[in-house]
């Protein structure tokens, strides 16, 4: 159920993450109390065996546990408990920017229902992505979606 008080929910995967879960989690609270929006921080828990979640709750971010395997998976589960009218999707391992959340949300207040970052549009740092996603299957994904929807980077 919705929480009509939250704005955005940002919606994290985990799995062993201790080393920058906490990074990313203050990242994204202090861009939200910055940005004046009201919003959580959600921790969708993959079985992590370190520190995560005890951080994650530190932190206050609320944390949601998926025992099903897989990062789909754990992101189904923080989509679903997820209580704000916007959400915002990123990786807990320190390579999305969580103090970029304004542009992500400004475009869904001015009434977009989709707005996706590239990382091709910045530096990709040592080891982020694999050979292969970043110079064959990611910008063909990219280009395809592009002509279909008529969209552009």
């Amino acid at each position: 159920m919705k929480n009509q008080n939250i704005l955005v929910s940002v919606v994290m995967p985990c799995l062993n993450e201790e080393e920058t879960l906490g990074t990313c989690i203050e990242k994204a609270q202090r861009t939200l109390d910055a940005l004046d929006i009201q919003g959580e921080v959600v921790i969708a828990d993959n079985g992590s065996t370190d520190n995560s979640v005890r951080i994650a709750e530190q932190l206050g971010a609320r944390v949601v546990h998926q025992h099903i395997r897989g990062y789909g998976a754990a992101y189904l589960a923080g989509f679903a408990s997820a209580q704000g009218q916007y959400i915002i999707m990123g990786d807990s391992d320190d390579t999305y920017d969580f103090t970029d959340l304004e542009r992500f949300i400004t475009p869904l207040q001015d009434g977009y229902d989709f707005v996706i970052g590239s990382r091709f549009k910045g530096t990709i740092l040592p080891g982020a992505m694999p050979w292969a996603n970043q110079y064959i299957g990611n910008p063909i994904l990219s280009g395809m979606l592009r002509l279909l929807f008529g969209t552009s980077m």
